[in-house]
């Protein structure tokens, strides 16, 4: 630097040294119970640091699968932490890999905040109250926790006085706080003017296309938070999880796709690409859809909207709002947590009466009764046709019915019944999420290239999604549910559904009505290869 005097070079390194043990007294370490010790920037402190983000420590990250799972105590808090550990490692490897991309600090603290910052607006019970309270207590809304983190974020910002903070670690707030915003939920609506088909994101070029798969992949749904939520969700379920982004991370690389620069991993990882999505669709089959887990947060969903009219949550300028409404208002939305479900259990409301059996009802384990579980052989339900199924199963009297008077007196309404229609997949409908997914291989690590399913294995599934009907009823009667099981396996046989588990036992006077019942894989083969009369045969002898 051009100075001699043995003082100041004595001052400056003393100068120095204070500065690194500043920044070093203001970064933590966080003890990850899955990712180990992981660093975090003195900014993501700031952040943490706050009442909006502290909030994630009362939302459960599996809603009500802890009433099913014991293990699954887990918030959103530890998820965000373990999400923006798991950006800033992809980010940095990149940048490691490849100086070209010129990846810069700015970009690494963005992608950080947003990892840590991605959930900040799910609310009580996480997935349930917005898949599952907010379209029947706002029918019509369309709204997504997605859209809540980003007014959160905003409001940790403001009301946290943290915009001279983020100027001080070297962000540009305006162009910076919408990159953090696009990389959560997508990109921002267009300006008036703006043409659809050029580049919609403010936050970064096309140049840098690739750091918006990192936290929120729309292109293939491979990004840091499954990452994250399937080690997590393993770890604490006492589920086997078999991906390994480890492996992902040391193969990415980004190549020139179709004019954008996307994330590619080695081409020799496309059978791993598979069982991450099979490994996600297991989680939903096995934890996430829990028919007890559903049925639990659907009586939590009750009580909620029982008691939303007569809660009351206080606002900015002092105005209150109601579960439903509190969206609307961040600082509202600050104090709604699962803490609402002691909240309506503890108190002595009249108004809160009905809500709290409910809730009382989950404490004794006194649960609404699965009568069974369907499929649809052809066309799905749709979701306008959701309101009209509990009145089908009422009307739909077996065939059969024992002459048992007390039994024929049993009236069932639709309002005794709930449908739980489940739409499963691998993340994108019916689509292979894997044909969107870019590789490269060994003999050039620059062009990107496309693995078709046949390339891959036979082995692999012949669909990506499907639909599944679980049918509930609130009353818990013997007899009663008796009956409604009875108008169920009706209802399956009306609707040309499949046959539920349990319908030889449940009903075996209704089931060999149902001649593709009756059928089994290996009755097809043989029957294929042999006249139509002994396959009749076969079904008289089975009725």
């Amino acid at each position: 630097m051009g100075i001699r005097t043995v003082g100041v070079k004595t001052e400056l390194l003393a100068c120095l040294h204070r500065l690194a043990q500043s920044y070093a007294d203001i970064t933590k370490v966080f003890n990850d119970p899955v990712h180990g010790h992981i660093e975090m920037h003195p900014l993501l402190v700031r952040i943490i640091d706050t009442p909006q983000f502290q909030r994630l420590r009362y939302i459960k990250q599996l809603g009500g699968s802890y009433y099913v799972f014991p293990g699954a105590t887990h918030n959103r808090f530890e998820h965000s932490l373990g999400v923006s550990h798991l950006a800033g490692r992809l980010v940095q490897t990149l940048q490691e890999r490849q100086p070209e991309l010129l990846i810069d600090q700015r970009d690494i603290l963005c992608v950080q905040i947003a990892g840590l910052c991605h959930d900040l607006g799910h609310g009580p019970f996480s997935h349930m109250f917005d898949g599952r309270f907010i379209p029947l207590a706002c029918p019509g809304l369309k709204w997504k926790h997605e859209q809540a983190s980003v007014q959160m974020f905003e409001h940790l910002i403001m009301s946290n006085k943290l915009k001279s903070a983020m100027e001080y670690y070297g962000l540009k707030l305006n162009e910076d706080i919408d990159f953090i915003k696009e990389l959560i939920a997508g990109p921002i609506e267009a300006k008036p003017g703006v043409l659809k088909n050029t580049w919609p994101y403010r936050g970064r070029s096309k140049e840098k296309s690739f750091l918006y798969e990192i936290v929120a992949n729309k292109r293939s749904g491979i990004d840091v938070d499954k990452w994250d939520y399937f080690a997590r969700d393993c770890h604490h379920l006492g589920i086997q999880n078999n991906f390994d982004y480890e492996r992902f991370i040391k193969f990415a690389r980004v190549c020139l796709v179709d004019e954008e620069k996307c994330i590619c991993t080695r081409d020799k990882e496309v059978g791993n690409m598979y069982d991450m999505f099979h490994t996600r669709n297991c989680l939903h089959r096995r934890a996430y859809q829990h028919k007890v887990s559903n049925i639990i947060e659907t009586m939590i969903t009750d009580a909620f909207l029982k008691a939303d009219p007569y809660i009351r949550i206080k606002g900015s300028a002092g105005k209150e709002y109601k579960i439903s409404t509190a969206l609307e208002d961040m600082e509202a939305y600050t104090k709604l947590t699962d803490e609402i479900f002691l909240q309506i259990l503890h108190s002595d409301q009249p108004e809160l009466n009905e809500a709290r059996e409910i809730l009382r009802k989950i404490e004794r384990r006194d649960l609404y009764k699965c009568l069974g579980e369907t499929q649809p052989q052809g066309n799905e339900i749709k979701q306008e046709q959701y309101d009209e199924l509990s009145a089908e199963i009422v009307k739909a009297k077996p065939v059969k019915f024992p002459e048992d008077a007390e039994l024929k007196a049993i009236k069932l309404k639709a309002e005794d019944f709930i449908i739980d229609v489940i739409d499963m997949d691998y993340g994108m409908k019916e689509k292979n999420p894997v044909n969107n997914v870019n590789f490269y291989c060994k003999s050039d690590i620059t062009k990107a290239i496309k693995i078709t399913k046949d390339q891959v294995s036979k082995l692999l599934p012949e669909k990506f999604a499907e639909q599944i009907i679980r049918v509930y009823c609130k009353k818990t009667d013997e007899k009663f549910i008796y009956v409604a099981t009875k108008h169920f396996i009706q209802w399956c046989m009306n609707r040309n559904f499949t046959k539920p588990w349990d319908g030889d036992v449940v009903a075996p006077e209704l089931t060999p009505m149902k001649a593709n019942w009756n059928v089994t894989e290996d009755d097809e083969k043989h029957g294929s290869r042999e006249n139509s009369n002994v396959s009749k045969s076969k079904t008289r002898l089975s009725f």
